[in-house]
Protein backbone atom coordinates (compact mmCIF):
# COMPACT_ATOMS: atom_id res chain seq x y z
CA UNK A 1 0.00 0.00 0.00
CA UNK A 2 2.83 2.39 0.82
CA UNK A 3 4.47 1.67 -2.54
CA UNK A 4 1.19 2.30 -4.34
CA UNK A 5 0.64 5.58 -2.48
CA UNK A 6 4.20 6.62 -3.30
CA UNK A 7 3.73 5.93 -7.02
CA UNK A 8 0.44 7.82 -7.14
CA UNK A 9 1.92 10.74 -5.22
CA UNK A 10 4.91 10.93 -7.59
CA UNK A 11 2.62 10.76 -10.63
CA UNK A 12 0.64 13.71 -9.28
CA UNK A 13 3.81 15.73 -8.51
CA UNK A 14 5.29 15.04 -11.97
CA UNK A 15 2.00 15.89 -13.67
CA UNK A 16 2.01 19.30 -11.95
CA UNK A 17 5.71 20.21 -11.97
CA UNK A 18 5.41 23.99 -11.68
CA UNK A 19 2.77 23.87 -8.97
CA UNK A 20 4.77 21.29 -7.04
CA UNK A 21 7.93 23.41 -7.30
CA UNK A 22 6.17 26.56 -6.12
CA UNK A 23 4.76 24.53 -3.23
CA UNK A 24 8.28 23.40 -2.33
CA UNK A 25 9.72 26.92 -2.57
CA UNK A 26 8.90 27.96 0.98
CA UNK A 27 10.38 24.71 2.32
CA UNK A 28 13.49 25.19 0.15
CA UNK A 29 14.06 28.78 1.33
CA UNK A 30 13.45 27.91 4.98
CA UNK A 31 15.76 24.87 4.97
CA UNK A 32 18.50 26.68 3.03
CA UNK A 33 18.35 29.62 5.44
CA UNK A 34 18.56 27.44 8.54
CA UNK A 35 21.43 25.34 7.14
CA UNK A 36 23.40 28.41 5.99
CA UNK A 37 23.02 30.22 9.31
CA UNK A 38 23.93 27.18 11.40
CA UNK A 39 26.85 26.22 9.17
CA UNK A 40 28.43 29.68 8.92
CA UNK A 41 27.52 30.67 12.47
CA UNK A 42 28.91 27.52 14.07
CA UNK A 43 32.06 27.74 11.93
CA UNK A 44 32.65 31.37 12.90
CA UNK A 45 31.97 30.58 16.56
CA UNK A 46 34.43 27.68 16.55
CA UNK A 47 37.15 29.77 14.92
CA UNK A 48 36.56 32.69 17.27
CA UNK A 49 36.52 30.57 20.40
CA UNK A 50 39.56 28.61 19.22
CA UNK A 51 41.45 31.86 18.65
CA UNK A 52 40.57 33.07 22.14
CA UNK A 53 41.27 29.62 23.55
CA UNK A 54 44.74 29.64 22.00
CA UNK A 55 45.33 32.98 23.68
CA UNK A 56 43.69 32.42 27.01
CA UNK A 57 42.56 28.86 27.75
CA UNK A 58 45.23 28.58 30.47
CA UNK A 59 45.48 32.30 31.19
CA UNK A 60 44.66 34.15 34.40
CA UNK A 61 44.15 37.88 34.70
CA UNK A 62 45.71 39.09 37.95
CA UNK A 63 44.60 42.61 38.88
CA UNK A 64 45.28 45.17 41.60
CA UNK A 65 42.66 47.67 42.70
CA UNK A 66 43.70 50.89 40.88
CA UNK A 67 42.31 52.99 43.74
CA UNK A 68 44.92 51.63 46.14
CA UNK A 69 48.08 53.52 46.99
CA UNK A 70 50.90 53.22 44.47
CA UNK A 71 53.00 51.14 46.90
CA UNK A 72 50.30 48.45 46.80
CA UNK A 73 50.31 48.13 43.01
CA UNK A 74 52.05 45.13 41.47
CA UNK A 75 55.76 45.58 40.79
CA UNK A 76 58.31 43.84 38.59
CA UNK A 77 59.82 42.44 41.79
CA UNK A 78 56.41 40.92 42.63
CA UNK A 79 56.34 39.21 39.24
CA UNK A 80 59.79 37.72 39.78
CA UNK A 81 58.73 36.54 43.24
CA UNK A 82 55.56 34.87 41.94
CA UNK A 83 57.39 33.09 39.14
CA UNK A 84 60.09 31.85 41.49
CA UNK A 85 57.64 30.52 44.08
CA UNK A 86 54.86 29.03 41.93
CA UNK A 87 56.15 26.23 39.71
CA UNK A 88 52.93 26.00 37.67
CA UNK A 89 53.42 29.51 36.23
CA UNK A 90 54.92 29.33 32.74
CA UNK A 91 54.73 32.99 31.71
CA UNK A 92 53.54 36.25 33.21
CA UNK A 93 53.65 39.84 32.06
CA UNK A 94 51.64 43.04 32.32
CA UNK A 95 49.92 43.80 29.00
CA UNK A 96 50.23 47.58 29.40
CA UNK A 97 49.37 49.50 26.27
CA UNK A 98 49.27 53.01 24.88
CA UNK A 99 48.13 54.18 21.46
CA UNK A 100 49.82 56.75 19.28
CA UNK A 101 51.41 57.35 15.90
CA UNK A 102 54.10 55.01 14.59
CA UNK A 103 56.37 55.83 11.67
CA UNK A 104 59.59 54.83 9.92
CA UNK A 105 61.90 56.52 7.44
CA UNK A 106 59.98 54.75 4.69
CA UNK A 107 56.39 55.47 5.77
CA UNK A 108 54.24 58.21 7.16
CA UNK A 109 52.58 58.25 10.56
CA UNK A 110 50.22 55.35 11.15
CA UNK A 111 47.92 54.79 14.07
CA UNK A 112 49.06 51.92 16.25
CA UNK A 113 49.45 50.35 19.66
CA UNK A 114 52.59 50.07 21.76
CA UNK A 115 52.35 47.13 24.19
CA UNK A 116 54.98 46.84 26.91
CA UNK A 117 55.81 44.31 29.60
CA UNK A 118 58.34 41.62 30.50
CA UNK A 119 60.05 39.21 28.06
CA UNK A 120 57.16 36.78 28.70
CA UNK A 121 54.97 39.20 26.73
CA UNK A 122 56.11 37.15 23.73
CA UNK A 123 53.64 34.44 24.77
CA UNK A 124 50.86 36.67 26.11
CA UNK A 125 50.48 39.40 23.49
CA UNK A 126 47.06 38.96 21.85
CA UNK A 127 48.13 41.12 18.89
CA UNK A 128 51.07 38.96 17.78
CA UNK A 129 51.83 35.29 17.41
CA UNK A 130 54.62 33.94 19.62
CA UNK A 131 56.68 32.69 16.67
CA UNK A 132 59.83 34.70 15.86
CA UNK A 133 60.29 35.24 12.11
CA UNK A 134 63.44 37.39 12.22
CA UNK A 135 65.83 38.39 15.00
CA UNK A 136 64.99 37.84 18.68
CA UNK A 137 62.58 38.96 21.39
CA UNK A 138 63.70 41.41 24.06
CA UNK A 139 65.26 39.63 27.03
CA UNK A 140 65.75 40.16 30.77
CA UNK A 141 68.82 42.31 30.19
CA UNK A 142 66.84 44.62 27.87
CA UNK A 143 64.23 44.90 30.62
CA UNK A 144 66.73 45.64 33.40
CA UNK A 145 68.72 48.19 31.41
CA UNK A 146 65.71 49.75 29.68
CA UNK A 147 67.10 49.40 26.16
CA UNK A 148 65.33 51.28 23.38
CA UNK A 149 64.46 48.11 21.48
CA UNK A 150 61.18 47.05 19.94
CA UNK A 151 59.42 44.07 18.42
CA UNK A 152 57.00 44.32 15.48
CA UNK A 153 54.84 41.73 13.78
CA UNK A 154 55.29 40.82 10.12
CA UNK A 155 52.14 42.71 9.10
CA UNK A 156 53.41 45.90 10.75
CA UNK A 157 56.85 45.45 9.16
CA UNK A 158 55.23 45.13 5.76
CA UNK A 159 53.15 48.27 6.37
CA UNK A 160 56.13 50.33 7.57
CA UNK A 161 58.92 49.05 5.30
CA UNK A 162 57.25 47.00 2.53
CA UNK A 163 59.21 43.94 3.69
CA UNK A 164 59.34 41.68 6.75
CA UNK A 165 63.07 41.40 7.53
CA UNK A 166 63.46 44.77 9.25
CA UNK A 167 65.85 43.86 12.11
CA UNK A 168 68.11 46.85 12.76
CA UNK A 169 65.68 49.41 11.32
CA UNK A 170 64.44 52.35 13.38
CA UNK A 171 60.87 53.40 14.14
CA UNK A 172 59.37 56.31 16.03
CA UNK A 173 56.43 56.21 18.42
CA UNK A 174 54.68 59.47 19.26
CA UNK A 175 52.01 60.00 21.91
CA UNK A 176 51.08 63.06 23.96
CA UNK A 177 53.83 65.23 22.46
CA UNK A 178 56.47 62.64 23.37
CA UNK A 179 58.47 60.78 20.74
CA UNK A 180 60.39 57.57 21.43
CA UNK A 181 62.94 56.10 19.05
CA UNK A 182 63.28 52.33 18.88
CA UNK A 183 65.59 49.91 17.12
CA UNK A 184 63.77 46.82 15.87
CA UNK A 185 65.43 43.63 17.15
CA UNK A 186 62.77 41.10 16.24
CA UNK A 187 59.83 40.37 13.95
CA UNK A 188 57.00 38.09 15.09
CA UNK A 189 54.54 36.21 12.93
CA UNK A 190 51.54 38.46 12.28
CA UNK A 191 48.07 37.79 13.58
CA UNK A 192 46.38 40.44 11.42
CA UNK A 193 45.53 38.15 8.48
CA UNK A 194 44.16 35.43 10.77
CA UNK A 195 41.84 37.77 12.67
CA UNK A 196 40.84 40.17 9.90
CA UNK A 197 40.39 37.76 7.00
CA UNK A 198 40.05 39.54 3.68
CA UNK A 199 39.25 42.98 5.06
CA UNK A 200 41.34 45.83 3.72
CA UNK A 201 44.45 46.85 5.67
CA UNK A 202 43.75 50.55 5.21
CA UNK A 203 42.92 52.11 8.52
CA UNK A 204 43.97 49.08 10.56
CA UNK A 205 46.45 49.75 13.40
CA UNK A 206 50.06 48.62 13.52
CA UNK A 207 51.51 46.84 16.55
CA UNK A 208 54.78 47.28 18.46
CA UNK A 209 56.05 45.65 21.68
CA UNK A 210 58.80 46.92 24.01
CA UNK A 211 60.24 46.43 27.53
CA UNK A 212 58.17 48.03 30.27
CA UNK A 213 61.24 49.69 31.83
CA UNK A 214 61.94 51.53 28.58
CA UNK A 215 58.50 53.10 28.60
CA UNK A 216 58.05 53.94 32.28
CA UNK A 217 60.49 56.87 32.16
CA UNK A 218 58.34 58.56 29.52
CA UNK A 219 54.85 57.40 30.49
CA UNK A 220 54.95 56.67 34.24
CA UNK A 221 51.19 56.54 34.79
CA UNK A 222 50.57 54.17 31.88
CA UNK A 223 53.45 51.99 33.11
CA UNK A 224 51.86 51.25 36.47
CA UNK A 225 51.10 47.55 36.74
CA UNK A 226 47.39 47.22 37.50
CA UNK A 227 46.93 44.02 35.55
CA UNK A 228 49.08 40.98 34.80
CA UNK A 229 48.43 38.09 32.43
CA UNK A 230 49.57 34.76 33.84
CA UNK A 231 49.82 31.58 31.80
CA UNK A 232 49.84 28.29 33.69
CA UNK A 233 50.75 24.78 32.58
CA UNK A 234 47.29 23.17 32.64
CA UNK A 235 43.71 24.33 33.03
CA UNK A 236 43.59 22.32 36.26
CA UNK A 237 46.23 24.70 37.67
CA UNK A 238 44.10 27.82 37.19
CA UNK A 239 42.17 27.71 40.45
CA UNK A 240 45.04 26.84 42.84
CA UNK A 241 47.48 29.22 41.16
CA UNK A 242 44.92 32.06 41.27
CA UNK A 243 44.44 31.60 45.00
CA UNK A 244 48.16 31.27 45.65
CA UNK A 245 49.07 34.44 43.73
CA UNK A 246 46.47 36.52 45.55
CA UNK A 247 47.61 35.17 48.92
CA UNK A 248 51.32 35.84 48.22
CA UNK A 249 50.68 39.40 47.04
CA UNK A 250 48.54 40.12 50.08
CA UNK A 251 51.38 38.95 52.33
CA UNK A 252 54.05 40.94 50.46
CA UNK A 253 51.99 44.14 50.57
CA UNK A 254 50.40 43.60 53.97
CA UNK A 255 46.92 43.61 52.42
CA UNK A 256 45.42 40.44 53.90
CA UNK A 257 41.62 40.23 53.46
CA UNK A 258 41.48 43.67 51.85
CA UNK A 259 40.38 42.42 48.38
CA UNK A 260 43.17 44.46 46.85
CA UNK A 261 44.11 41.72 44.39
CA UNK A 262 41.83 39.55 42.27
CA UNK A 263 42.43 36.73 39.81
CA UNK A 264 40.00 36.13 36.95
CA UNK A 265 39.75 32.88 35.04
CA UNK A 266 39.75 33.42 31.25
CA UNK A 267 38.33 29.93 30.71
CA UNK A 268 35.04 30.84 32.40
CA UNK A 269 34.73 33.96 30.27
CA UNK A 270 35.47 31.89 27.16
CA UNK A 271 32.75 29.38 28.04
CA UNK A 272 30.27 32.19 28.64
CA UNK A 273 31.15 33.76 25.29
CA UNK A 274 30.69 30.46 23.48
CA UNK A 275 27.32 29.94 25.18
CA UNK A 276 26.09 33.41 24.26
CA UNK A 277 27.20 33.02 20.64
CA UNK A 278 25.45 29.64 20.47
CA UNK A 279 22.21 31.10 21.81
CA UNK A 280 22.38 33.97 19.32
CA UNK A 281 22.98 31.68 16.33
CA UNK A 282 20.19 29.32 17.37
CA UNK A 283 17.83 32.27 17.78
CA UNK A 284 18.61 33.55 14.29
CA UNK A 285 18.21 30.03 12.90
CA UNK A 286 14.84 29.75 14.65
CA UNK A 287 13.74 33.03 13.06
CA UNK A 288 14.82 31.69 9.67
CA UNK A 289 12.90 28.51 10.47
CA UNK A 290 9.69 30.55 10.36
CA UNK A 291 10.07 30.34 6.59
CA UNK A 292 9.57 26.59 6.97
CA UNK A 293 6.25 27.18 8.70
CA UNK A 294 5.23 29.58 5.94
CA UNK A 295 6.21 26.88 3.47
CA UNK A 296 4.03 24.43 5.39
CA UNK A 297 1.06 26.76 5.05
CA UNK A 298 1.79 26.86 1.33
CA UNK A 299 1.75 23.07 1.24
CA UNK A 300 -1.63 23.02 2.97
CA UNK A 301 -3.13 25.59 0.59
CA UNK A 302 -1.94 23.81 -2.54
CA UNK A 303 -3.05 20.43 -1.23
CA UNK A 304 -6.53 21.86 -0.54
CA UNK A 305 -6.64 23.10 -4.14
CA UNK A 306 -5.46 19.67 -5.29
CA UNK A 307 -8.20 17.94 -3.32
CA UNK A 308 -10.81 20.20 -4.89
CA UNK A 309 -9.46 19.58 -8.41
CA UNK A 310 -9.29 15.81 -7.89
CA UNK A 311 -12.65 15.34 -6.19
CA UNK A 312 -13.97 13.12 -9.05
CA UNK A 313 -10.73 11.07 -8.96
CA UNK A 314 -11.26 10.50 -5.24
CA UNK A 315 -14.90 9.48 -5.89
CA UNK A 316 -13.82 6.96 -8.56
CA UNK A 317 -11.20 5.46 -6.24
CA UNK A 318 -13.69 5.12 -3.43
CA UNK A 319 -16.27 3.57 -5.80
CA UNK A 320 -13.63 1.02 -6.81
CA UNK A 321 -13.03 0.05 -3.18
CA UNK A 322 -10.41 2.46 -1.85
CA UNK A 323 -10.81 2.95 1.88
CA UNK A 324 -10.65 6.18 3.85
CA UNK A 325 -7.18 5.12 5.01
CA UNK A 326 -6.04 4.63 1.39
CA UNK A 327 -7.08 8.16 0.39
CA UNK A 328 -5.60 9.65 3.58
CA UNK A 329 -2.30 7.85 2.96
CA UNK A 330 -2.16 8.96 -0.69
CA UNK A 331 -2.47 12.68 0.07
CA UNK A 332 -0.28 12.53 3.17
CA UNK A 333 2.39 10.79 1.10
CA UNK A 334 2.15 13.53 -1.53
CA UNK A 335 2.59 16.35 1.00
CA UNK A 336 5.42 14.44 2.70
CA UNK A 337 7.29 13.93 -0.57
CA UNK A 338 6.89 17.60 -1.52
CA UNK A 339 8.23 18.73 1.86
CA UNK A 340 11.05 16.18 1.94
CA UNK A 341 12.17 17.05 -1.61
CA UNK A 342 12.03 20.72 -0.70
CA UNK A 343 14.13 19.97 2.39
CA UNK A 344 16.74 18.06 0.37
CA UNK A 345 16.98 20.80 -2.26
CA UNK A 346 17.19 23.42 0.48
CA UNK A 347 19.93 21.40 2.19
CA UNK A 348 22.06 21.37 -0.97
CA UNK A 349 21.47 25.08 -1.60
CA UNK A 350 22.23 25.86 2.05
CA UNK A 351 25.54 23.97 1.96
CA UNK A 352 26.61 25.67 -1.28
CA UNK A 353 25.56 29.11 0.00
CA UNK A 354 27.32 28.64 3.34
CA UNK A 355 30.56 27.63 1.62
CA UNK A 356 30.40 30.69 -0.63
CA UNK A 357 29.78 32.96 2.36
CA UNK A 358 32.54 31.28 4.38
CA UNK A 359 34.96 31.63 1.48
CA UNK A 360 34.18 35.34 1.20
CA UNK A 361 34.72 35.83 4.96
CA UNK A 362 37.80 33.58 5.03
CA UNK A 363 36.35 31.23 7.64
CA UNK A 364 35.42 27.55 7.66
CA UNK A 365 31.93 26.11 7.93
CA UNK A 366 30.77 23.66 10.55
CA UNK A 367 27.69 21.57 9.86
CA UNK A 368 26.86 18.66 12.13
CA UNK A 369 24.88 15.57 11.19
CA UNK A 370 22.43 16.50 13.93
CA UNK A 371 21.70 19.85 12.26
CA UNK A 372 21.11 18.14 8.90
CA UNK A 373 18.78 15.53 10.39
CA UNK A 374 16.95 18.22 12.37
CA UNK A 375 16.37 20.35 9.26
CA UNK A 376 15.16 17.39 7.18
CA UNK A 377 13.07 16.02 10.03
CA UNK A 378 11.47 19.40 10.64
CA UNK A 379 10.66 19.89 6.95
CA UNK A 380 9.11 16.40 6.81
CA UNK A 381 7.17 17.10 9.99
CA UNK A 382 5.88 20.34 8.48
CA UNK A 383 4.67 18.39 5.43
CA UNK A 384 2.82 15.83 7.54
CA UNK A 385 1.34 18.41 9.92
CA UNK A 386 0.11 20.82 7.29
CA UNK A 387 -0.80 18.05 4.87
CA UNK A 388 -3.01 16.19 7.33
CA UNK A 389 -6.03 18.52 7.10
CA UNK A 390 -6.27 18.40 3.26
CA UNK A 391 -5.65 14.63 3.33
CA UNK A 392 -8.36 14.16 5.95
CA UNK A 393 -10.74 16.30 3.94
CA UNK A 394 -10.10 14.16 0.87
CA UNK A 395 -10.50 10.90 2.81
CA UNK A 396 -13.87 12.00 4.26
CA UNK A 397 -15.44 12.90 0.90
CA UNK A 398 -18.72 11.11 0.16
CA UNK A 399 -18.09 9.03 -2.99
CA UNK A 400 -21.52 9.82 -4.49
CA UNK A 401 -21.05 13.58 -3.98
CA UNK A 402 -17.50 13.30 -5.30
CA UNK A 403 -18.65 11.59 -8.51
CA UNK A 404 -21.24 14.36 -9.08
CA UNK A 405 -18.58 17.06 -8.68
CA UNK A 406 -18.00 19.09 -11.84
Amino acid sequence: MIVENFKMAMDSIVANKMRSFLTMLGIIIGTASVISILSVGNGATEEMTQTFADIGATTISLAADPDQEERDLITLEDLDFLKENIDEIEHLSPPNQINGRISSNQSGNQFGFLTFGTPDLQYLNAQMEDTIVHGRYFNQNDLQVGNDVAIVDSDTAQRLFNRTDVVGESIQFTARDTTLNFTIIGVMEGRFSELQGEFAEEGMPVFVAAPLSTIENYFPIESRINNVLVQVTNTSDIEPVSNQMVRLLELRHDQASQDTYTATNFLNALNQLEGLLGLFINFIAAVAGIALLVGGIGVMNIMLVSVTERTREIGVRKALGATTGNILGQFLMESLIISLLGGLIGLVIGIVASNLIASALNITTSLTLGAVLLALGFSSGVGIFFGYYPARKAANLNPIDALRHE
